[in-house]
């Protein structure tokens, strides 16, 4: 009788040691899952190289129509008129030793108001040494290259030529271009009258010159 009671017992107390387990088993499922919540979709990460507050996005650019301007709107720069420039021949000296050769220049003013643009160019300039009514020597005769030049002449501006020609003294022709001997300007005294032109228009005056 004596065994029978411990055997009861000891069942007994597996079964009350079996339940214990079972409601500590209960109690950590219930746990695990308020704290994991398995039936939620995890949430994103965050990246930390992204920004967490969202930039607005830039509109794109759109084209501009800008308008074209009308000729009254923007007036060109036109060709110069006589009645604005002002051409002039200048030389070294008034008088020249026997020895010396005459360099010859051209200044031109815009004496307009506004900007003007003219052809300088060596195919526009053309000098000429007069004594009297006798033509003694003229640039052109015996050019041997010409371009265009084509520039603004800013109003008021005065601007002389880059390089001078120089007068070797001699009578010019087309067909002595090439002679060494061409006729000799006389000198003692002589008085020489240097009239130029350039871009169209001629020198209002001219400038005397002495050879001795």
């Amino acid at each position: 009788m004596a065994k029978r009671t411990a055997a009861v017992y000891r069942r007994r107390r597996l079964a009350v040691v079996l339940v214990l387990l079972l409601v500590i088993a209960v109690v950590a499922a219930g746990a695990w899952a308020l704290i994991a919540r398995p039936w939620e979709a995890p949430e994103a990460t965050p990246d930390p190289t992204t920004s967490q507050t969202p930039t607005p996005e830039s509109p794109s650019p759109t084209a501009v129509d800008t308008p074209t301007p009308s000729a009254s709107e923007t007036p060109g720069i036109v060709a110069c008129e006589a009645a604005d420039i002002e051409v002039l021949a200048v030389t070294d000296a008034e008088t020249y030793a026997p020895d010396q050769l005459p360099q010859l220049s051209i200044s031109l003013t815009n004496k307009g108001a506004t900007d003007c643009t003219i052809d300088v160019g060596t195919a526009t300039q053309r000098f000429e040494v007069t004594s009297g009514n006798d033509l003694w020597w003229r640039s052109t005769d015996c050019q041997a290259e010409s371009s265009s030049m084509i520039v603004t002449l800013t109003a008021g501006q005065t601007v002389p030529s880059a390089t001078p020609l120089v007068w070797d003294r001699t009578r010019s022709s087309t067909t002595t271009c090439d002679d060494e001997n061409r006729q000799r300007a006389p000198a003692g005294g002589a008085s020489y009258h240097v009239a130029v032109s350039i871009g169209g228009f001629d020198s209002a005056g001219t400038r005397q010159i002495i050879l001795q």
